[in-house]
C-alpha cells in the first residue's frame, strides 16, 4: 500500500506544479490584459474590445485552477475543522464525509463534461463549446471549458492521493517535501 501512496503522492504533487504554474501564467496574462485595457481606455480613448473577454476567461482559468491547488494543500473552505486531537474514527469518519461530498458535488459535473442528455458525447459540455467562438476574437471557447474537467480530475485525484497517504502513513514524509500539505480532515 505504501508503494501506491507513494505513487499517487508523486502524480499529485507533479499535477499540482503544473497547475500551479499554469495559475500563474493565468494571473499574469489577466492582469497584462486589464493593464492594457486600462492604459488604452484612459490613455488612448480607445480601448481593444478584446482585452476585457481575454481578462475573464484568464480569470477563469486561475479561478478552476487555483481551486485544485487549494484543495491538494488543504486551504480549501470547510464547515467544520476538526482539531487532530479528535478520536481517529471521527477524523476518519469527517475525511471519508468530506470526500464523499467532493465526489456527489463534482461527479456529474465532470459526467456531463463528456456526456449530454441520453449519454450523447455530442450533446456534452465540451462538444458545445468546440464549435462555439469568442465574442470579440476568433477562439474557441473549448480551450476555456476544457479547464471544468482538469480541475475536477485533478481534485479527484490529490483526494485520493490523500486517502492513500492517510492509509499508508505517510502524512510526516508528505510534509517534508510539501511544506504547505494541511491535513485534510
Amino acid at each position: 500500500m505504501s508503494s501506491i501512496a507513494t505513487f499517487l503522492d508523486r502524480i499529485s504533487f507533479a499535477v499540482d506544479r503544473v497547475l500551479r504554474l499554469l495559475a500563474q501564467i493565468g494571473v499574469v496574462m489577466m492582469v497584462a490584459f486589464i493593464a492594457l485595457q486600462v492604459v488604452a481606455r484612459y490613455g488612448f480613448s480607445a480601448p481593444p474590445a478584446w482585452t476585457e473577454e481575454a481578462a475573464r476567461y484568464a480569470m477563469v482559468w486561475v479561478g478552476l485552477l487555483g481551486a485544485a491547488v487549494s484543495y491538494r494543500i488543504g486551504f480549501d473552505p470547510r464547515l467544520v475543522h476538526l482539531p487532530a486531537t479528535m478520536p481517529r474514527p471521527v477524523l476518519a469518519g469527517a475525511a471519508l464525509l468530506r470526500g464523499a461530498a467532493v465526489v456527489v458535488f463534482l461527479g456529474p459535473i465532470l459526467f456531463y463534461s463528456f456526456y449530454g442528455p441520453g449519454m450523447d458525447p455530442g450533446r456534452s459540455f465540451l462538444a458545445r463549446n468546440i464549435y462555439t467562438s469568442a465574442e470579440t476574437f476568433d477562439m474557441p471557447m473549448i480551450f476555456v471549458a476544457v479547464t471544468v474537467p482538469i480541475f475536477i480530475i485533478a481534485i479527484f485525484l490529490h483526494g485520493l492521493a490523500h486517502c492513500a497517504r492517510g492509509l499508508a502513513g505517510l502524512q510526516a514524509e508528505t510534509k517534508k517535501r510539501d511544506p504547505n500539505a494541511q491535513d485534510h480532515a
